[in-house]
């Protein structure tokens, strides 16, 4: 096998672990990996919700069809109370069912069980057999839709699967990955993409307490098997045989994908799980020195365009330094007043939801007399609520390019920090801008290194706030599309807000 990053004796294993529907992100970090690294894998191992991707994988879909499945997925057809259960209350068989995904899901995908049971890739399923109390890892030519959905029934949300009169459970609690099978076969390559939260962080509730158990079983298991390889190489290492006989490597993607392992509802919470996955794949690639082809062109949208305006006032005091908070409210020698009028332009709500950074264009002015009066804003980006390092750490980052009055360009770099470590202050943290003004035309790449002109704070007072709300206005082809437009750029900005204050009440929105 060879492929370009590999030597012809090189055997590798791609391990679709389990994550529930987190592994929407998987399927963006396979359509880099297939499409555009072009990597071949040797044996495909999945489990728990990475049995979907594998099915898909086995019928010979390419990366980019994996993703688009998940991209174009309405989850509200997988939902499936069951109800008849519901009645028999604490003695219910599940909470849902999976006909939702038998009926519709599967459909929408195009699962083909003949051609997935043909297919020439070697590929094993897990599923634990509840009858005889064991792991099965079972090949693609034995497979159909009942083992499938079997593979994904997790205890309590979904029943079990009886075949052959056998019972059939999701196998998490034994396996999230199938480290050992993937060896079993001969692989020496582990290329693993991990979904699983590994935040270590635990909340109260039934709900939480469930699926961090499930966290608690699946990275513990994960972490032995990693003991293990890492033994057995210094064995090898120091001229023994070691435990596998051979060295294993292991490549591993891991993220915290801010979906709810079941519960959720929105279409564009899949779509930005599956762009997630497609960014962190390729900055993956880079740093692990892998070429790609050119990127895939992001799916095209339904031309659905979003502005708003919004006006934040404060002081700045010139020089490095920056003053406190208190400093900047009472006032004191050396501040400025400083106001800042601002329409933020989003000319592709589609890309704008999915893409990680959120990026809008922002036109407007600044209006500083010490800057020279009211000066335009030439041009400026605006990165709503992005990740930093974690998703429950988020940014809100402008970034304003300007003039003063004798024409020498000027940067305004301003930041909201959105952060479950500062106490759950939503008002505050939403409001209040973190300015800095730059000498020159800056970019966030050279900020480190530029001279500081200024630095201040600036806020949204409640009035403003009222008036930017009745500022939103929305282009789209009919009066439901705005509706529906307005609706889901709302959701993204109280569904990220939620994944920041109030993962007590649900561990990531569910909208």
């Amino acid at each position: 096998m060879t492929d370009g990053q590999g030597t012809d004796d090189t055997r590798r294993a791609l391990i679709l672990a389990g994550g529930g529907v987190k592994v929407a992100f998987q399927a963006g970090v396979l359509q880099v990996w297939l499409d555009e690294a072009g990597l071949r894998f040797d044996h495909a191992d999945g489990a728990s919700g990475g049995t979907f991707n594998l099915a898909m994988y086995c019928q010979g879909l390419s990366g980019r069809q994996i993703a688009d499945n998940w991209r174009e997925i309405r989850p509200m057809k997988g939902v499936t109370p069951n109800w008849p259960q519901l009645l028999k209350g604490p003695y219910a068989s599940s909470l849902f069912t999976l006909d939702g995904y038998r009926r519709n899901v599967f459909r929408d995908w195009g699962l083909d069980w003949e051609k997935i049971r043909a297919t020439d890739r070697v590929a094993t399923f897990n599923l634990y057999d509840f009858s005889r109390n064991e792991l099965e890892a079972l090949t693609a030519d034995r497979m159909d839709e009942d083992l499938l959905a079997a593979a994904v029934s997790l205890p309590m949300w979904f029943p079990p699967v009886t075949v052959d009169g056998r019972v059939y459970i999701d196998p998490v609690y034994v396996t999230d990955a199938n480290i050992g099978e993937a060896i079993r076969r001969g692989c020496d390559e582990l290329w693993v993409i991990w979904t699983v939260s590994r935040r270590g962080r635990w909340y109260d509730g039934f709900v939480a307490h469930y699926f961090q158990i499930i966290e608690t079983a699946a990275n513990s298991r994960l972490q032995e098997w990693q003991r293990r390889i890492d033994a057995n190489n210094a064995a090898i290492g120091e001229g023994g045989r070691g435990e596998f006989g051979r060295a294993i490597t292991v490549r591993t993607l891991q993220c915290e994908v801010p979906l709810n392992y079941l519960v959720n509802f929105s279409r564009d919470r899949f779509r930005q799980a599956v762009e997630l996955g497609v960014h962190k794949a390729r900055a993956w690639c880079e740093e692990q020195g892998i070429p790609l082809s050119a990127p895939l062109p992001c799916p095209a949208g339904d031309g659905s365009r979003l502005r708003f305006s919004e006006t934040m006032t404060g002081g700045i005091t010139f020089g490095s330094r920056a003053p406190g908070t208190r400093a900047l409210r009472d006032g004191g020698p050396g501040r400025e007043r400083l106001s800042v009028h601002l329409t933020v332009h989003i000319d592709e709500l589609d890309r704008f939801l999915a893409h990680p950074e959120h990026r809008a264009t922002i036109t407007g002015r600044i209006h500083c007399e010490a800057l020279g009066g009211r000066r335009d804003v030439e041009s400026g980006t605006l990165h709503l609520l992005v990740e930093e390092g974690d998703p429950q750490h988020l940014r809100m980052r402008y970034r304003l390019f300007f003039t003063d009055r004798s024409g020498n360009p000027l940067t305004l770099s301003g930041c909201k920090t959105v952060d479950e470590d500062r106490g759950g202050r939503l008002w505050a943290d939403t409001t209040t801008l973190y300015t800095r003004i730059l000498r020159g035309t800056v970019s966030a790449a050279e900020e480190a290194d530029a001279e500081v002109v200024a630095t201040g704070v600036v806020r949204l007072r409640l009035p403003d706030f009222l008036r930017e709300l009745a500022s939103f206005r929305v282009r789209a082809d009919t009066a439901r599309g705005r509706v529906a437009a307005l609706g889901r750029f709302g959701r993204f900005f109280a569904g990220r807000l939620w994944d920041v204050y109030f993962q007590r009440a649900l561990t990531w929105s569910p909208l």
